[in-house]
């Protein structure tokens, strides 16, 4: 929390900074960046800051890349005493509620600024309030589609501001989950609601607890560091606010009401609904307590399987809990719920980023991680193509002198390295390939960016020569559907290209990507045998679940990407098994969960 706190301070901080007056000032510029790469930095971290500073001090914070000793001073000025003077400082310099603004994606702190000078809009309220009376067009340099895109951001903003990314409070949820599992009077805790079933947004978390010392567990519960408050407290049940803001229940029920408390409270609502109503057609009646009978005699209860069973229902994954179907397939006699893709299948990454363009990482490190930390066989590097700019992307040049370094690399990992050899390199890079180990392997590949008019920006003739080559829409967001989809469909029926990257373009909570007609996508990329990505990245989640099961039902083969820029991302692919699962993907329909040789040969 310390690590996230510090980042959000850091980003608030630039944020400030690019309202204040002089613009061209190179120094202001400068600082701007300052803060936002020791941002960047601090979030991809591994490492707890608290911990650094414990036991290096402020030496130890200035031995982090891109942390100066001017940052290191403020992030051990927050360390000790919980907050930062300067930018209470910067606050005290606008009327503006900054705080209110932060996150609101796409409308920049000038953009901001600009409004404040001109209408002396203070808020968000305020701004939508503005937008919805046609005020913002009358600014200089605002026009009415402008207000309109305004209008949009800030509803997607609120609606987002109520729910939380799962990929963010995931860390967590599942320490307050461990937390709970090793108290002595805990027998099981597990926490449900849609986190259990691995929902993109997390409204609140409920966490459902098995102890014969109910009294005890709460007491433990509402004095963990996770708690900030204590909103209520009843004899079973207590409800809290984390310290990220979030409220959480918890429950604690006895063992043998365990299965049916976590069947209950892992949903969904409509699930759960359809569920009762099985239990009522064969005279049962199912709560969170358990299952009884018309003389109210608990007859199962103790664990999900048995609540299933009791109803000669197969048990339904949390994932599948929609009521989209899965309870006719799960019914003893009918089809059968599919086997789906579970946590470890995945063996190789095919959307992996080196610090060629915007990664964090070399090659031989972000391969290193992976195989070391996930256990994976392989990866693909899929640094930015040319018209990328912002990202320094790679020309057709520079893309084969990467291919060319890659089969040096994994030419290298397939010699045997001796533990010598390991012990004398660990300051460089041939101690990372040497670590990693010899059945591991790189592929070369890129991720192209697909034009205004559906072309590439690298030439076939040069893509030909990597392993996989993926595409992705990075701008020109807002052409109607008929462009947007004819772009996506031109990448598609090129003979170079693998696999259409995350898909719609959307970032949840903060843009709902570019329109685009998905069924058509799908249609096309079954005929020319087109894979389509599931980006993992928290905030992606790209594609929808909806929309996977499309894909599935039309056999269009999908792969899940971390879309890794640090190794620390390589994270992500658990909860893009969780959407690939969501939408009801098997282990045949994820061709990465493939080893090496079989996918290549699959392109």
């Amino acid at each position: 929390m310390k690590n996230a706190n510090i980042v959000s301070i850091l980003r608030h901080i630039a944020f400030l900074l690019e309202m204040e007056d002089g613009e061209d000032n190179s120094n202001i510029v400068f600082k701007i960046r300052s803060y936002k790469r020791a941002s960047d930095v601090i979030a991809n971290l591994s490492s707890n800051l608290e911990k650094i500073y414990k036991e290096q001090g402020l030496k130890g914070l200035m031995q982090i890349p891109s942390i100066g000793k001017a940052i290191a001073l403020k992030i051990e000025e927050y360390l000790t005493t919980g907050k930062i003077r300067y930018l209470d400082e910067l606050k005290s310099k606008t009327d503006i509620d900054i705080d209110g603004f932060y996150g609101l994606e796409g409308i920049g702190p000038r953009t901001i600024k600009t409004i404040y000078d001109n209408l002396g809009i203070r808020d968000v309220s305020g701004l939508e309030k503005a937008a919805l009376e046609g005020k913002l067009s009358n600014i200089r340099g605002f026009s009415e589609k402008k207000e309109e895109m305004i209008l949009k951001k800030i509803q997607l903003f609120k609606k987002g501001r109520s729910r939380y990314l799962l990929g963010e409070v995931y860390p967590l949820i599942k320490q307050i989950e461990t937390r709970l599992l090793k108290f002595d009077e805990v027998i099981n805790a597990v926490a449900a609601g849609s986190f259990r079933r691995m929902k993109e947004t997390v409204g609140d978390i409920d966490f459902v607890v098995a102890s014969n010392n109910v009294e005890k567990v709460i007491d433990y519960f509402i004095s963990m560091p996770e708690i900030d408050e204590v909103l209520g407290k009843g004899s079973t049940k207590t409800f809290v606010r984390l310290n990220n803001g979030m409220d959480a229940d918890l429950l604690a029920v006895p063992e043998e009401s365990f299965g049916s408390a976590l069947q209950y409270f892992t949903g969904s609502k409509e699930h759960g609904v359809a569920m009762r109503r099985v239990a009522l057609a064969k005279g049962f009646h199912l709560n969170e307590w358990g299952i009884f009978d018309n003389s109210q005699n608990k007859i199962a209860g103790s664990t999900e399987e048995e609540v299933y069973q009791m109803l000669d229902l197969e048990w339904i994954p949390p994932e599948m809990r929609e009521n989209l179907g899965e309870i006719e397939l799960a019914k003893k006699g009918g089809k059968g719920l599919p086997k789906l893709i579970e946590y470890n299948d995945l063996k190789g990454d095919l959307q992996v980023h080196s610090n060629s363009t915007d990664g964090t990482m070399s090659i031989e490190d972000m391969a290193l991680v992976a195989n070391e930390k996930f256990g994976l066989n392989y990866i693909a590097i899929t640094d930015h193509t040319k018209s990328l700019r912002l990202t320094n992307g790679l020309d057709e040049s520079k893309l084969l002198d990467q291919a060319n370094r890659i089969a040096e690399i994994n030419d290298r990992i397939k010699q045997d390295q001796s533990n010598k050899q390991r012990h004398e390199c660990k300051q460089d890079q041939t101690y990372a390939v040497a670590s990693i180990k010899r059945n591991f392997r790189i592929l070369s590949a890129a991720e192209v960016n697909i034009m205004k008019d559906g072309s590439l920006d690298i030439a076939n003739n040069v893509l030909d020569k990597l392993d996989v080559v993926g595409a992705a829409i990075h701008s020109n967001f807002s052409q109607p559907v008929e462009v947007q989809t004819d772009r996506l469909i031109k990448a598609a029926q090129n003979p170079s290209v693998d696999i259409i990257f995350h898909p719609t373009g959307r970032r949840i909570n903060k843009r709902e990507g570019y329109p685009v007609n998905i069924e058509k996508l799908i249609e096309v990329a079954k005929d020319t045998s087109t894979i389509l990505e599931i980006d993992a990245h928290y905030d992606r989640l790209d594609l929808k679940d909806e929309y996977v099961r499309m894909a599935i039902q039309k056999g269009v083969k999908l792969v899940i990407d971390s879309d890794a820029h640090h190794p620390v991302h390589f994270a992500f692919l658990k909860i893009g098994i969780g959407q690939a699962r969501r939408g009801w993907a098997q282990k045949v329909d994820i061709l990465n969960s493939m080893p090496v040789d079989e996918f290549l040969k699959c392109l």
